[in-house]
């Protein structure tokens, strides 16, 4: 049949072929629910005919809710790990050579004695370190050495010099150690140490500087290392730019850490939202994201190389500071999936200032058990509060702000259109019934949500510029303290540019959490969502639910059900057992930070970095093991 076909027609049909294979493999899987698009909730169990029954005469019930089950999962799955923790220093030694396959680091027993005098509860929790550090058991000493010291060359890294049993924090970039300019962060690294640095070797930190993470190694040179030598040699030239200048941006970055047959790989699945029309069906999937799900924990494992529609809805990938392409030791407070930066506490966590620290008395400059500003639970509103400046993301490429993190939430809280949403509540409070019923989301947002920007910031970015910015999404002109939080039994903690660093001091209130986040940071696997704080998928779609869940069914809930509870007095609408419940959160919260997030607990966690460090430098690593 193509032997018929003259010569420029074959050629025609030959590229239609090729353009609806392409299409098939590529364009084809833009057809994602939004399920799918964020997959790491539990649904509800409900039927397939759910929805149609909802807009039929029919009222479906459910007679188990999750919350509690989950709730419960969590209590005892964090009971369990902290019976299990090593109680010798014997035992600690056999956890870490059963779960790395190799001895602890030398100084392991200075540490475990670190550990006991100040009581810290996790002594084996540590795969983090272990993971992060991973890659460099591949480098030679001298090449892990070598980089280790060159990268305060890098833009916006600078270094932790420990001399001689002391650190300092330094600008290696002109060619000297100079002490001027130095950022927060390596300040605060330094800090850290202090109070077991003159037990540690001479070492280089290199500490990043920036809030978004640094590391992104193309998949084929953490494959074939010996490839990555051009770019540690271009990368120190002198000639890597701070920023993207339009070369470039953090998602290219991002998808060639992916394997060659990830999506994000393929040239139409990671590039076909570039157009207005795509864009505007990711918004579309956004909100029709399932209601009735509810995340189990923090979505640091969330791939973006399987899922790489999802990344438009993640700032960090339009972060305009240039990340860096070879295997250097950079420290980082946090880090997305696919990033290699080092994990360490967040110095927004371990310092203590008038914006960060709960109880911190900035006049008389010292820490109060309980904040000047602290509300009595019951003189708490029951809404949902959250504040913040316009920002969570770069502007490379430009026009993208409005999927950020936090324009999605203030826009989802600012809705006064005329949809629905479909709210779970319990019938009659305080029974084991539910029921689903529509209500229209502008009475639910006026009396569930108290979320606002604070402050305009990169307005430009916003498609449609300022105008629309403020028509979208509400404004608060009075300024919040951090000490406002605590007037609210909700606090929404979301990423910004980067991770959140106001997590800690948002769970030492006497206030529940409700986080959401793609950032993995230090204490991942001492946290227990459900119990510590209330995790948040990335669409928050589900966040009405939870809130009828704990709070009870609003008024217009109520009278969109046409519910005889309407009529009662509204103090017996409200499910004591709910509210009971969400008060267990707050305290499980508050429990947390002052028992495994106090300042000590951070300072046990980098220093058994430092000693696991400290080995990779030695240029005999088997010399630095301890065995008993």
């Amino acid at each position: 049949m193509l032997e018929a076909v003259p010569g420029s027609k074959r050629g025609i049909f030959f590229v239609v072929a090729v353009f609806a294979i392409f299409m098939q493999a590529g364009l084809w899987s833009a057809r994602k629910t939004a399920h799918e698009v964020f997959p790491d909730n539990s649904l509800i169990p409900k039927t397939p005919s759910l929805m149609g029954l909802i807009k039929g005469n029919a009222r479906p019930t459910l007679k188990v809710h999750p919350i509690p089950k989950l709730m419960a999962e969590a209590e005892t799955k964090f009971r369990n790990l902290l019976a299990r923790q090593s109680k010798t220093l014997p035992q600690a030694v056999a956890e870490y050579k059963r779960r790395f396959g190799r001895d602890p680091p030398k100084g392991f027993d200075d540490w475990w004695k670190f550990i006991q005098d100040n009581g810290v509860l996790m002594v084996d929790e540590y795969n983090a370190i272990a993971e992060d550090l991973e890659p460099f058991w591949n480098l030679e000493p001298s090449e892990f050495k070598m980089r280790a010291s060159l990268a305060g060359h890098l833009p916006s890294v600078e270094v932790v010099k420990v001399r001689n049993g002391e650190a300092t924090a330094v600008n290696i970039k002109e060619g000297f150690d100079s002490k001027e300019g130095i950022s927060a962060r390596a300040q605060g690294f330094a800090l850290m140490i202090d109070k077991f640095v003159d037990r540690l070797p001479d070492l280089d930190f290199p500490i990043n500087a920036m809030a978004e993470g640094r590391v992104l190694v193309p998949w084929e040179h953490r494959k074939y290392p010996n490839l990555t030598e051009g770019v540690v040699a271009e990368q120190l030239s002198g000639q890597f730019p701070p920023d993207w200048r339009g070369e470039g941006n953090v998602w290219e970055a991002f998808r060639r850490t992916c394997e060659p047959g990830a999506p994000a790989r393929r040239l139409f699945t990671s590039t076909r939202a570039s157009s207005t029309g795509q864009q505007a069906r990711l918004s579309q999937l956004t909100a029709q994201s399932d209601e009735f799900s509810f995340a189990r924990g923090l979505q640091g494992n969330y791939s973006f190389c399987l899922n790489p529609w999802a990344h438009y809805n993640q700032g960090h990938f339009f972060s305009d500071w240039r990340t860096i392409s070879a295997l250097f030791p950079v420290f980082s407070p946090a880090k997305a999936p696919g990033y290699l930066d080092i994990r360490v506490p967040s110095h927004y966590y371990h310092g203590q200032t008038r914006r960060y620290t709960y109880g911190w008395d900035a006049i008389n400059l010292e820490l109060r058990p309980v904040d000047h500003m602290e509300t009595p639970w019951e003189q708490k509103s029951d809404k949902i509060f959250w504040r913040g400046a316009s920002t969570g993301g770069g502007s490379s490429p430009p026009g993208f702000a409005g999927q950020y993190q936090r324009h999605r939430l203030v826009r989802m809280g600012s809705d006064h259109s005329d949809t629905n949403r479909t709210i779970l509540f319990a019938d009659p409070p305080g029974s084991s019934t539910y029921v689903y019923q529509e209500v229209p989301i502008a009475k639910l947002n006026e009396e569930v949500m108290d979320v606002a920007f604070v402050k305009l910031v990169d307005t430009f970015n916003f498609p449609g510029g300022l105008r629309a910015l403020v028509r979208d999404h509400r404004f608060d002109e009075h300024g919040v303290n951090l000490g406002d939080h605590w007037k609210h039994k909700y606090l929404v903690d979301i990423d910004g540019m980067g991770y959140s660093g106001r997590f800690f001091s948002f769970l030492e209130s006497d206030s529940a959490v409700v986080k959401a986040s793609v950032y993995r940071e230090f204490f991942g696997e001492w946290i227990q969502p459900w119990l510590h704080y209330i995790p948040l998928s990335a669409s928050y779609q589900e966040i009405y639910n939870i809130h009828a869940f704990f709070s009870g069914a609003t008024k217009s809930t109520l009278k969109a059900a046409n519910s005889t509870t309407l009529k009662q007095d509204v103090h017996l609408r409200k499910p004591v057992d709910g509210d009971r419940r969400l008060r267990r959160i707050a305290r499980a919260g508050k429990q947390w930070k002052r028992t495994l997030g106090r300042r000590v607990d951070m300072e046990a966690y980098v220093y058994r970095l430092c000693l696991e460090y400290a080995r990779l430098w030695s240029d005999d690593r088997d010399s630095m093991n301890f065995t008993l």
